[in-house]
């Protein structure tokens, strides 16, 4: 990594980190409020998530007219365009880890410095579950099937 690029990944990561801590989505009640459809649901992280939207529909064409980053790392786009069986499994993983601990990655990453004792045992196992994951998807192409019986 060179140290343009080192600049940049910091740079991003605190102003991510911020933003995060901003907009309380590091307080797993916050996130658990906007979820509950049903009961008290506090729309308030909406505006976060469209505000993400608006940014990432004005700025993708222009990220991907440029023939590299600005550090001049080469972009690596995904070219799968299809939905099978463990992208669906992950995303519905992942929905109801959100929704049960009200953390995601990132949220997560950034609460750990907040005197919380919750993210030091939902981080170790977040990764715990990504290091399994993946070994099962290393193991070979199992078929749609195979995952479905998960």
């Amino acid at each position: 990594m060179t140290r343009l690029e080192l600049i940049g990944a910091t740079a991003s990561g605190l102003l991510f980190g911020f933003g995060l801590s901003l907009s309380q989505m590091v307080e797993p009640q916050k996130v658990q409020a906007f979820l509950d459809l049903a009961g008290d649901w506090d729309p308030s992280l909406a505006l976060v998530m469209g505000g993400a939207v608006v940014v990432t529909a004005l700025l993708f064409p222009w990220v991907l007219r440029r023939p590299a980053s600005l550090s001049g790392a080469s972009f690596s786009l995904p070219t799968r365009q299809d939905i099978d069986a463990p992208l669906v499994l992950g995303a519905a993983t992942f929905g109801i880890g959100w929704g049960l601990t009200g953390y995601c990655p990132g949220p997560a990453l950034s609460a750990l410095t907040l005197g919380f004792w919750e993210p030091w045992v939902f981080v170790p196992a977040m990764l715990l579950g990504a290091w399994a994951g993946g070994g099962y998807a290393r193991r070979g192409t199992a078929s749609a099937a195979q995952l479905a019986d998960v």
